[in-house]
This record gives C-alpha cells, sequence and structure tokens, in this order.
C-alpha cells in the first residue's frame, strides 16, 4: 500500500516484495508510506498509519504503557541520522494487541529535498491479549524531571528582561547538563546573531566573545542540524564529524569552527520555537564530559527549550510593548516653547518595567494672551491604554485652555466632564497652571491641583516651599464639583517644579519621605543651571528601586536674566 506520492509510493512498492514490515517517516517521525507486510503486522489499515506520528501511535512499553520520548531507542535514529537496530520493543496493533518486535532504523532521502528514516520491523513472537490501561489520570508524571523544569519556568518567567532570561537559561544547563551552551537568536528581519556560546570552567560560566555575532542567514533546504532547529524542523544530535564534509552554507562553516574552537565532541541542537515563531535555537555540547547525549536527554531538553520559548515570547511582547508605548508618549509629548523672560526643561524617564510605562506626561505652551500655561499629570493605569488615555487628555486640554481665555479652574471643570463623557480614561490627576505678569509687572502664577502631587517652588537664594494651594479631588470622581484656583508671585530667580508621583514614592518609605527630599535636593541645587538643575535633581531623587515613570517639568524666571548670570 501507499502514502500519498511518488517516492513514497515507490518505497512502499519496493518494500512490499520483503518479508518484513516497513514504514517511512519523515524528519518529524509522522509516517508517510507503509507496505502491506507492515500493515498485516500492525493490524491497521494505510490510512490510519499514514499523517499520524509514529511513536505516539506504535511505541509502547511490555504493559501497553507509552513509552517516553527520552526512552524511545528508535528515536535516536530519527534524531541522529545514523542507522540502529534492536528488539525488544512493542508495537501496539489496530485490535489493542501488543506486537513484540526488532527493528532497524535508517536515514533515507526521499528524492524531494527531504530526509527522512525508514523503519524496517518483523515479529520476535505472537501478539498478547489486549492491554487493559488504567485512566490516563493513574499515569505518573516523569518526577525525576520535575525539579529541573519547575526551576525553569520559575527562573524564566520570573524577568522580562531578553538578555536575562537567556543567561538565567545558560546557568540552567551548564554544567548540570553540559559543558556548552550555544544561543543563537533570529531577529525580526529574520537575521541569525550567535548570542552566547558559554562554557563551565570551575564551578563558573565563561563566555567566548570570539564565537559570538552574526552569523549567515538560515539555508531553506539544508539538513544539518542548526540550519534545521533554526527553520523550527526538529531536534537533532551532532558532533564534529556532522560538519567535516564540504560545507552547504555559511552556517555550516560557522558550526565547523564551533565544533574545533570547544572542542566538543556530542551535542543537541533544539529549536527555540514559540507559538507564533521560530526564535533561535539552543545547542548544548559536551567536551570534557565522556558521555554522548542520549534521546533522554534530548526529550527533556525540549521541554525546557518550549518553557524558555513562551518565557522569551513574553518578554519579547512586553518589549514591543514598552518601545511602542515609549514612542507614542515621546512624540506625544511638547517641543517646549520660548518666553521672554523664562526658561524651561522638561525630562521624561519611562519606567524600567514595561507594564508601568504609559500614563506620566507633560505640557507647555503659549496662550493667546500671552500667558505661558503649563501642566502635568499622571492617567491611573499603565499601558498602552493609559499612553492613548493621556493623549485625549492633553489634546482636550490645550483645545480648552486656548479656546477659553478662562481661570485654571474652569478649563480644568470642562476636562472633568470630558473625562466622563469623552475621553477613554476612568481616572488622572493633574496640575494645570498658568504663568503671566501681572499688573504689578511681577511674575504671576495661578493654578488649581487635581489630586496631583504640589508643585515645588525654589527661590534663587535655596528657600523651597511646596504650593499646597488650590488642591482638589482627581479628575473622573466627582466631575460636577467645582473646582479652587490658587495664586502666587514668583520672585525673579526662582524655579517651579512640576513633576510625577514616580519621582517621590518609594516602597517602604513615606510620601511625606519623598516631599522632604525632593524638597532638600532641589534647595540645594538652586544655583544650577536650569538644565543642570534637572539633571542633578533626578539623580539624587528619583528612588533607585522606582518602578514608575517620572515626568518633570521645570521653570525658571527672571526677566533679564539668563542662567549663566544665576
Amino acid at each position: 500500500m501507499t502514502g500519498s506520492d511518488g517516492p513514497q509510493e515507490a518505497v512502499a512498492r519496493a518494500l512490499d516484495a520483503l518479508g518484513t514490515g516497513a514504514y517511512l517517516a519523515d524528519e518529524h517521525g509522522v509516517i508517510v508510506a507503509v507496505n502491506r507486510r507492515g500493515e498485516h503486522l500492525l493490524a491497521r489499515p494505510t490510512a490510519e498509519l499514514v499523517g499520524r506520528d509514529a511513536h505516539d501511535l506504535l511505541h509502547r512499553t511490555s504493559s501497553g504503557e507509552p513509552v517516553p520520548r527520552y526512552r524511545c531507542r528508535l528515536r535516536d535514529s530519527l534524531l541522529g541520522g545514523h542507522t540502529q537496530q534492536g528488539e525488544g520493543e512493542w508495537f501496539e496493533r489496530g485490535d489493542g494487541t501488543l506486537l513484540p518486535v526488532g527493528w532497524l532504523a535508517t536515514p533515507y532521502d526521499t528524492g524531494n529535498r527531504h530526509s527522512g528514516t525508514l523503519f524496517l520491523f518483523h515479529s520476535t513472537g505472537h501478539p498478547g491479549p489486549p492491554v487493559q490501561r488504567p485512566p490516563a489520570g493513574a499515569r505518573l508524571s516523569e518526577l525525576e524531571r520535575l525539579a529541573l523544569l519547575a526551576e525553569t519556568t520559575t527562573l524564566l518567567t520570573s524577568t522580562l528582561d531578553i538578555h536575562e532570561a537567556l543567561r538565567r537559561l545558560i546557568s540552567l544547563v551548564v554544567p548540570r547538563i553540559a559543558d556548552w551552551a550555544v544561543i543563537d537568536l533570529i531577529g525580526e528581519r529574520d537575521e541569525v546573531w550567535r548570542f552566547a556560546v558559554a562554557h563551565a570552567e570551575d564551578g563558573t560560566v565563561v563566555f567566548r566573545d570570539d564565537l559570538q555575532g552574526p552569523m549567515p542567514p538560515v539555508p531553506q533546504e539544508s539538513p544539518m542540524p542548526l540550519s534545521r532547529a533554526l527553520r523550527g524542523v526538529a531536534t537533532s544530535f551532532a558532533g564534529p564529524e556532522t560538519y567535516q564534509g564540504p560545507p552547504d552554507s555559511g552556517i555550516a562553516v560557522e558550526q565547523r569552527r564551533l565544533f574545533e574552537a570547544t572542542g566538543m565532541h556530542s551535542a543537541v541542537v533544539v529549536p527555540l520555537r514559540s507559538l507564533h515563531s521560530v526564535m533561535g535555537a539552543l545547542t548544548l555540547g559536551r567536551a570534557d564530559q565522556p558521555e554522548r547525549f542520549t534521546s533522554a536527554e534530548a526529550a527533556l531538553l525540549e521541554d525546557i527549550a518550549r518553557r524558555a520559548s513562551l518565557a522569551l515570547e513574553n518578554a519579547r511582547l512586553y518589549q514591543r510593548q514598552r518601545q511602542v508605548a515609549e514612542t507614542m508618549q515621546r512624540h506625544l509629548l511638547p517641543k517646549l516653547p520660548r518666553s521672554p523672560g523664562r526658561s524651561m526643561t522638561a525630562r521624561y524617564l519611562p519606567a524600567p518595567d514595561a507594564s508601568h510605562v504609559g500614563g506620566d506626561w507633560y505640557d507647555a505652551f503659549t496662550l493667546t494672551d500671552g500667558a505661558t500655561a503649563l501642566a502635568v499629570g499622571d492617567v491611573v493605569g499603565h499601558d498602552l491604554e493609559a499612553a492613548a488615555g493621556m493623549a485625549q487628555l492633553r489634546n482636550m486640554l490645550r483645545a480648552y485652555a486656548v479656546s477659553q481665555q478662562k481661570p485654571p479652574s474652569k478649563i480644568v471643570e470642562w476636562l472633568d466632564q470630558a473625562t466622563l463623557h469623552i475621553a477613554e480614561v476612568s481616572m488622572a490627576t493633574l496640575v494645570f497652571a498658568r504663568m503671566c505678569e501681572n499688573a504689578d509687572g511681577h511674575c504671576e502664577l495661578s493654578w488649581t491641583n487635581a489630586g496631583h502631587p504640589p508643585p515645588l517652588l525654589v527661590t534663587r537664594e535655596g528657600v523651597a516651599r511646596y504650593l499646597t494651594d488650590g488642591h482638589g479631588i482627581l479628575l473622573g470622581v466627582a466631575p460636577e464639583r467645582p473646582r479652587p484656583d490658587a495664586t502666587a508671585e514668583l520672585p525673579p530667580g526662582a524655579t517651579l517644579c512640576l513633576y510625577t508621583d514616580g519621582l517621590i514614592e518609594s516602597p517602604g518609605h513615606t510620601l511625606d519621605e519623598g516631599l522632604e527630599r525632593l524638597r532638600r535636593h532641589a534647595a540645594a541645587l538652586a544655583h544650577r543651571p536650569l538644565e543642570s538643575f534637572t539633571d542633578e535633581l533626578l539623580a539624587r531623587v528619583r528612588p533607585p528601586d522606582n518602578d514608575d515613570d517620572v515626568a518633570l517639568l521645570a521653570v525658571r524666571y527672571g526677566p533679564g536674566w539668563s542662567d549663566d548670570t544665576l
């Protein structure tokens, strides 16, 4: 009987003349052809065999249990690409009985540029009675692997940094399983980068920088182990002999160099494959340990690689989200206006954790009456939704402030209504202020505060105080409630700081402690030029364990003054 295409058909016809069962499996271990004798021995028709994983369908223990992949002797041939034979294995027949078999497995070229394995088998006894299996829930897991797999899951899922996750992966397997670990990664443009070549040396992991770096492109038809793994095809065994022939690609050249430089005598190459794409390959090699890798270890490494791939994909998604959120914020954060007698600067620092990027913002723009509008705020929540909500608030605030010459409280009251009916924002905090010259020619600041940390005013002489008046509740909580205004004069040379809570909040410390730290450092830096003042203030005050983003807007008033004269 035959499979689906010409080459398999020819194989089946050729083997029909032999007195032994035979099936052809592709590089994944899936049956693509079987002969008549094989159908008879297995008591299964071709339709029931072709397209099925041979190991899962047929291979059993003497008691009828599925054979774990890591204990499958037949799979060694599939992975290693060399001829093997043996006895004492059992195949499950279509009627549920077990057939004791002797077998021989050998590589086979299917003729359509894909490799496969030809399995020949014969009966070494009579089929036994149908097996009576316990319920699936009664089967025990592979206890000897649980500790390592659990450690793998815990370590790799507890970080969102891709490089840190890969370093942890190396520490898990070197030197516990192998002397060498090699990680090749595929970038967004399908470029391959050899991220790490690590070796166990005196109990520590040493990286070989000279073997790391860019790699040639992945060949689409190469049967070599690393090329197949980078295409997501299959796990393979490899050794120095694997790459001794004429190289079929640039990757093969690099692999020969790798084996020569490391002295590895046995290696297993495992794809790093997520649900959506191939992320790279993990190669583990032995040079000091004399044992060759077995199919049992290959199966364990496949389990580790699956967990590692999911963790890496999760880290990449967070990294991508972070980049999108940061890009969105940086494009939305404004260019600061130039105003006579006033200089200003701003800083935005993203959170170290991608899940905390998104809500902080600042703004400054000139109003139609010549006044300067200042704002800083924080949308409740962290992620792209918070960044989008921030953009909505910022744009509506600008529209209201520019079109209506009203006190800050009235502008924010309209914005409060908008959070309820227009903007997709649940809650937010905000300080909105107007800076202009009053009738006496002095600089006057009027503001309203919607649940935000208070502005900090620092005189040229180093006297720092918080502007605590004009405080109201958060945006989006009680939009019908009127908001207060507050007013203060700014002396020449004074610096006004508007900031978000990421600058003053820290685990294990009270908000009052954070505010006092900011006040003292701002006072000590009052003599600094504004750019230097802002940078040094962030460096001194931002908590080292901060997990939030920070926005800081600093404005210095001084008619006829410049930073050089302060």
